[in-house]
């Protein structure tokens, strides 16, 4: 109700002035009792300013006016406006961050999805070429806290730029990775461009509510992230066509040369893009939520010991923390299974080495469809904990369907099989994710993301080497047989998981939240 209005109301009660009064004060500081020409400068104290608003009704019902009254239109109720824009450069910024996470993701599987050619050329185990893989779960767990405390304090430039550079780096120390006795090198690079993946895999969100509008913010992260499994599933494919099988060391090498610098030209472009083009945030925000978050952190300044506070209370989140172990799991026998893969293929269909890439291919690609199916499927429903808990036990059956359609030798069967895998496996993804943050609401995403990230690249680690040593102890079968058996055990622990959609309620109280929440929908990747 604006103050003008109050005072001409010639009925108004001593409530309504008090109220009147407490609603200025929420906007209004005032110190001392008004005089004529106070209010102007703000100056009054509370109790006065009802007095005053009393003396203003009295001099309304004797006809005379006072000349203050003009002031009070300084008075008004001001709702903040913000002037907001989204700019068509945005889309640029997401070309060159899905362009340079993609190449980043497919490193992930590049050695791993021709494990046999780089045992063959380099002379060094099976178990130590999955380490060129298993190493982006290996260093996440110890660099998640600074990759997301350099986002939160430093912001999306200088985030982008140590994603991108770091890729360069690494990717171009593997150019000199070229001889038989240098696999050394080919983990020095692959450790530099794993270290940048940590930061990489969590920008999609703050690109999508920096530059983008509400309505596009789940499109936005879906890009971003669908860039990362593009670049996966490429991996699987073009190692096996650029390194061709030979008996020939320097036919072997050649290959290698090609793949390396291949990756190191591609980044060369992206990498001068972002360093001169990737700013930390438009001129003008693009939605009132974005507007109030920039006005908020002008007024307060980041603060250390609010970043780890926020850590602390998801670790005293019971619900969290079983959903954490539960998405672990998941995520880590995908991570284990999609590392051996073209391990597993070879043993039953020797020599099939191009179709073990696109067994990969074909898992990533449908686990990319299932992402999106499911996702809208969530929107529509909200049944987050049942869709969960649905899509869990189905990614445990997908592996038993794995294991006979490979022991029945069957391409056609295995091929169906990796599909059903990725559908599921890739999908329990956001899914899972959608959960943590109604668990987790009002936290802040990254930190929730960062927080799941961990559990998986660590018990990813711990089940892609076990699943190493098993596969060479007792062979294909009974090592995804033991995957089989902890989806199972995952299924049973999310079954624990309790139904507290935090966010849901929120909304529900208070339907306003939802238009300028930018808690959407999430597609997330993980290596």
């Amino acid at each position: 109700m604006r103050i003008l209005g109050i005072v001409r109301e010639l009925e108004l009660s001593n409530h309504e002035y008090q109220r009147s009064a407490d609603s200025l004060g929420k906007n209004i500081k005032w110190q001392t009792a008004p005089s004529p020409g106070h209010l102007q400068s703000g100056h009054a104290t509370y109790v006065d300013s009802v007095n005053y608003y009393r003396e203003l009704r009295l001099r309304s019902i004797t006809g005379k006016k006072d000349p203050d009254e003009v002031d009070l239109k300084l008075l008004k109720k001001k709702e903040p406006k913000f002037e907001v824009r989204a700019y068509k450069k945005r889309w640029i910024i997401l070309a060159l961050f899905m362009y340079y996470s993609s190449i980043n993701a497919f490193q992930w599987i590049e050695y791993s999805s021709i494990t046999h050619l780089a045992v063959k050329y380099y002379q060094v185990s099976t178990l130590t070429v999955d380490w060129t893989s298993i190493v982006y779960m290996a260093l996440y767990a110890p660099l998640f806290v600074p990759s997301s405390y350099v986002i939160d304090k430093w912001g999306l430039r200088t985030a982008g730029l140590i994603g991108c550079t770091g890729t360069l780096i690494g990717t171009s120390i593997k150019v000199f990775s070229i001889g038989r006795e240098l696999f050394a090198v080919v983990l020095l690079g692959q450790v530099i461009v794993a270290a940048s993946q940590t930061v990489i895999i969590c920008i999609p969100p703050k690109i999508a509510a920096t530059w983008f509008k509400h309505s596009e913010l789940s499109t936005t992260c879906s890009l971003g992230t669908l860039g990362s499994q593009l670049g996966c599933a490429i991996g699987f494919v073009l190692p096996p066509i650029i390194v061709q099988d030979s008996e020939d060391p320097a036919v072997l090498g050649h290959g290698f040369k090609i793949l390396c610098w291949s990756l190191t030209i591609a980044m060369v472009p992206v990498t001068a893009a972002v360093l001169w083009y990737f700013p930390d945030q438009p001129p003008l925000p693009p939605s009132i939520a974005q507007a109030q978050l920039r006005a908020k952190k002008d007024k307060e300044e980041f603060k250390t010991s609010d970043f780890f506070r926020s850590i602390k209370q998801l670790l005293m989140n019971k619900g969290f923390l079983i959903h954490m172990v539960a998405y672990g799991i998941n995520i880590g026998v995908f991570s284990a299974i999609g590392t051996l893969l073209s391990q597993f293929i070879l043993q039953y269909f020797e020599g099939a080495h191009e179709d073990a890439g696109r067994m990969g291919f074909v898992m990533v690609i449908t686990g990319m469809i299932g992402m999106v199916l499911f996702g809208v499927f969530l929107d529509k429903t909200h049944w987050y904990k049942e869709v969960t808990l649905c899509i869990y036990l189905f990614s445990s059956i997908s592996i038993i369907c794995l294991m006979y359609s490979l022991e029945w030798r069957s391409k056609i069967l295995t091929y169906i099989s990796c599909a059903i895998v990725g559908t599921f496996t890739n999908a329990y993804m956001p899914v899972g994710f959608e959960l943590a943050i109604e668990l987790t609401f009002p936290s802040e995403e990254s930190t929730t993301t960062s927080m799941l990230l961990m559990m998986t690249q660590i018990l990813g680690v711990i089940f892609a080497v076990a699943l190493g040593y098993l596969n060479l102890m007792f062979g294909c079968f009974w090592s995804l047989c033991s995957q089989s058996v902890l989806l199972f055990i995952g299924t049973a622990v999310t079954a624990f998981i309790p139904n507290d959609l935090r966010r849901q309620e929120a909304f529900k109280r208070n339907p306003e939240m939802k238009k300028n929440s930018m808690h959407g929908s999430r597609l997330v990747f993980i290596e």
